[in-house]
């Protein structure tokens, strides 16, 4: 298999980017090659200062950086040799199987549904959150961002993605899904929760548990959390915010660390046809290793295929 990496996105680019390939080859990987996109001259001198062998490692100069700040779609026209751009070039072409990336996030869904596309018969691909449980797991919301009016036929198809995900990535054998709600009985909340709660009632695609409080959010009670994204960007970013207040105030909790959400690396676009995954604009070593590893998972599994397979059944 061969992943791509943009070395130039993320606020500590390219330096953590290679600390992280460090650390991942480290582990002793096999039969992965990896495609270095980025200044051809910085990239060389930092892999020689690391020790990082050349062998399997495929090094594309890109001229151009998408900043942090620059508007997606005029940045990925005008910047055709931005590293985020050859990088969509090179999947979409089949020259790499997955692109990773820290850098513009707007950018990064760009290239996703318009170089790759959605999966035949989704609706709108969706990406996902992880949320540190009190006993020692993840659950995955979805969605936390990109898509903050949804219809009910998307909150079903996220529940159907982000219950494939925590299958085959995170382990749960018939992950349970629940939707956030304001109660927990049926017939709560706004239009768009009563309406989608059907759906996902009458859906033999996923185990489907009922509604979910915000306060569940941080238990065990559902793996996969199915809301429209304006609830779960909120949600997402109140769970940050509890790193940065326990760091704040000196507490050490095992749980709490867990809250530094630099540690699970980046989350995949789900619903597109090949394997995206967006890094944190402040990720560090540890979370371009992740990163590489979740792509890894990805494709050793074939999960864009199974996800394929289900939505070919609806059709």
């Amino acid at each position: 298999m061969n992943i791509a990496l943009d070395m130039m996105g993320g606020d500590y680019a390219p330096l953590e980017a290679v600390k992280g390939i460090s650390l991942f080859l480290s582990e002793g990987h096999q039969n992965i090659s990896l495609t270095l996109i980025g200044d051809e001259a910085k990239l060389k001198e930092l892999l020689i200062a690391y020790a990082i062998p050349f062998e399997n490692i495929t090094l594309v100069h890109a001229s151009q950086v998408i900043e942090m700040h620059e508007h997606p779609t005029k940045a990925l026209r005008e910047k055709k040799q931005s590293s985020i751009a050859i990088g969509f070039q090179l999947l979409a072409t089949g020259k790499t199987d997955a692109f990773i990336s820290a850098g513009n996030t707007g950018a990064m869904m760009v290239g996703a549904l318009f170089s790759i596309k959605a999966i035949e018969g989704v609706l709108r691909p969706t990406i996902g959150a992880y949320i540190p449980r009190e006993n020692g797991t993840l659950g995955l919301i979805v969605d936390a961002g990109i898509n903050a009016d949804c219809k009910p036929e998307n909150l079903l198809q996220f529940g159907i993605l982000g219950s494939l995900y925590a299958e085959h990535i995170l382990g749960y054998n018939n992950p349970k899904v629940g939707l956030v709600n304001l109660g927990e009985e049926e017939g709560k909340g706004n239009l768009l929760a009563q309406a989608a709660y059907t759906l996902l009632k009458e859906s033999k695609d996923i185990h489907f548990i009922g509604n979910i409080e915000g306060r569940d959010v941080l238990l065990d009670k559902a793996d996969v959390m199915v809301c429209d994204g304006f609830t779960g960007n909120v949600v997402l970013k109140m769970a940050e915010s509890i790193y940065d207040l326990v760091q704040r105030r000196g507490i050490k909790d095992e749980h709490f660390d867990r809250f530094n959400f630099e540690m699970y690396g980046g989350v995949p676009v789900l619903g597109v046809a090949k394997p995206v995954i967006i890094g944190h604009g402040i990720s560090k070593d540890l979370a371009f290793k992740n990163m590489i590893s979740i792509a890894q998972q990805m494709l050793e599994k074939d999960l864009l295929q199974k996800m394929k397979d289900v939505f070919v059944q609806q059709a």
